[in-house]
Parts: structure tokens; C-alpha cells; sequence
């Protein structure tokens, strides 16, 4: 599993080099603003497939490892939409699409961390924690809530946009 993991890491950073992602507009979680590289109909309507695309949160302490350039791993089947996400380390245990305060209530669907190991530039890996995150809709700020190791629970803001198709 690590090793499809970095390997997907890797194949998203080779595909934002050659695309040149570096020249697309930057996207505000906290606005909720659509970007204009992807269209209403071409939210409803991506197909089935892999995708590299940019998950962008309302906090510096929750966010994707660096070595994803601020990307995860898009997941579309079915029409249902997951991205897998790397961060920064293991201080952040669960995740729950929703708010903090519906976490904590009986039968609350916690996603559950994987172990993604994670190579820097400098040639050392880490292993870090990484999650399956259901995503509702494109280019629309939703609510997903974290707890970490200190065991209280954070409401934040996300924001998936511009996949680009890597299979």
C-alpha cells in the first residue's frame, strides 16, 4: 500500500510538472470561488478516473505533506468522488466529513487514517498519516473536521479543485 502511495504521489507530481501547474490561478478556500479551469458541467460530470487535483485548507496546520505540492490523488467511480491526502505528519488521527460537533455523536463515520510514507528532496522518507476523504462537490468549500493527538476535535474548511486526469 505505501508503495502505491508514493507512487501516486510521484506520477501526480510528474503530471503537474509537465503540465505546468505553476501558472494556474490560485483558488481561496476561504471564498469559496470557482475556478474557471473547470467548468459547472465538468463538475457533474468527470469521469470515471485518476486525478491529481488541489486540496486547499483554512489552516498553515492542517495540510497536505509538501511533497504533494498541495495535491492529493482524485478518485472519481461511479460519479462518487474520493481523494487520498498525505499531511504533514501523524499529530493528526482521524478526519469526519462534518462539522466537530457531529464527530463526537454516536454512530459519526470517522475516516481512518493509512500510513503513506513520504519522500522529501533531500532524499529522507517519513512515514506520515493519510486519509480517504469523500468529496461532496468540486470547487465548493466544505466542512471537515480533525482530531488530533491531544483528542480534541477542530472544525475546518476545504476545497477540491482543477483535477487533471492522470490515467
Amino acid at each position: 500500500m505505501r508503495k502505491r502511495i508514493a507512487f501516486l504521489c510521484i506520477t501526480a507530481l510528474i503530471a503537474i510538472l509537465v503540465a505546468g501547474c505553476g501558472n494556474q490561478p490560485d483558488s481561496s478556500v476561504q471564498d469559496g470561488s470557482t475556478s474557471p479551469l473547470v467548468s459547472q458541467e465538468e463538475q457533474t460530470t468527470l469521469e470515471d478516473g485518476i486525478y491529481s487535483a488541489d486540496f486547499e485548507t483554512d489552516s498553515s496546520m492542517f495540510r497536505v505533506n509538501e511533497t504533494c505540492n498541495g495535491k492529493g490523488i482524485l478518485t472519481v467511480k461511479d460519479g462518487e468522488m474520493t481523494i487520498h491526502i498525505s499531511l504533514a505528519s501523524k499529530n493528526i488521527v482521524n478526519l469526519f466529513l462534518g462539522t466537530a460537533e457531529d464527530a463526537q455523536k454516536e454512530g459519526a463515520a470517522i475516516l481512518q487514517p493509512t500510513v503513506d510514507t513520504v519522500t522529501y528532496e533531500d532524499g529522507i522518507s517519513e512515514e506520515v498519516n493519510g486519509f480517504d476523504v469523500p468529496v461532496p462537490a468540486l470547487d465548493k468549500n466544505f466542512q471537515l473536521a480533525l482530531i488530533g493527538t491531544k483528542g480534541k476535535w477542530y472544525d475546518h474548511e476545504v476545497i477540491v479543485s482543477n483535477p487533471e486526469k492522470l490515467d
